[in-house]
């Protein structure tokens, strides 16, 4: 049998935000709107914000559903903003309210999922090292979060089929051409 409790939590706590700001909500709200006991909250969560990241990596995952390749990166970041268009009161409202660096180490998880599994996939018989793959990943995933966090700041107002568009124009074949460079580094140095 499958536990309802945590999607129960989950939707209770977007429901709650979109008429309170989360430092206002309390385990007591949030166990009264889904009828549940305290202990019942606390047997999954530690407190209020460790719900929060759980449903943000649960957002994530549903968003990202087999879409790491290099033919679909577009698509899983194109799924990435209509996530957080879909939750945008939840949100702005973690951004605001707990801060944004808890949305920045959720979109970093996330992003980084998505390009080491492109730079893997465009990797495949290179020999490349593990921490040079690693590296790349990370490299573009501070690029993809920073333009993402800047569109939030701005209340996710601008149409993020542009944005996507113009990052699949500024990455085309660039990740590509960081593994080759790489390489050429590596057999440089053998």
């Amino acid at each position: 049998m499958p536990n309802t409790t945590k999607p129960a939590l989950e939707a209770s706590l977007k429901k709650l935000l979109l008429h309170k700001p989360i430092d206002k909500i309390t385990i007591a709200d949030l166990t009264a709107d889904c009828g549940i006991s305290r202990m019942s909250f606390y047997y999954h969560f530690k407190d209020i914000y460790d719900l929060v990241e759980w449903v943000c990596v649960e957002d994530g995952k549903r968003a990202l559903q087999g879409k790491k390749t290099y033919d679909t990166w577009q698509e899983g970041m194109r799924q990435i903003f209509e996530a957080v268009m879909e939750n945008k009161p939840f949100i702005l409202n973690v951004y605001r309210g707990v801060g944004r660096e808890k949305v920045e180490n959720y979109l970093y998880k996330l992003t980084f999922h998505l390009i080491a599994g492109v730079v893997e996939e465009k990797c495949v018989g290179s020999g490349l090292a593990k921490e040079d793959k690693g590296f790349i990943a990370e490299f573009y995933k501070f690029g993809f979060v920073g333009i993402m966090l800047d569109w939030i700041d701005r209340g996710m107002k601008e149409d993020y089929e542009e944005i996507v568009r113009k990052m699949g124009i500024t990455l085309y074949g660039n990740i590509t051409n960081s593994i080759a460079n790489f390489e050429q580094k590596q057999k440089k140095q053998q």
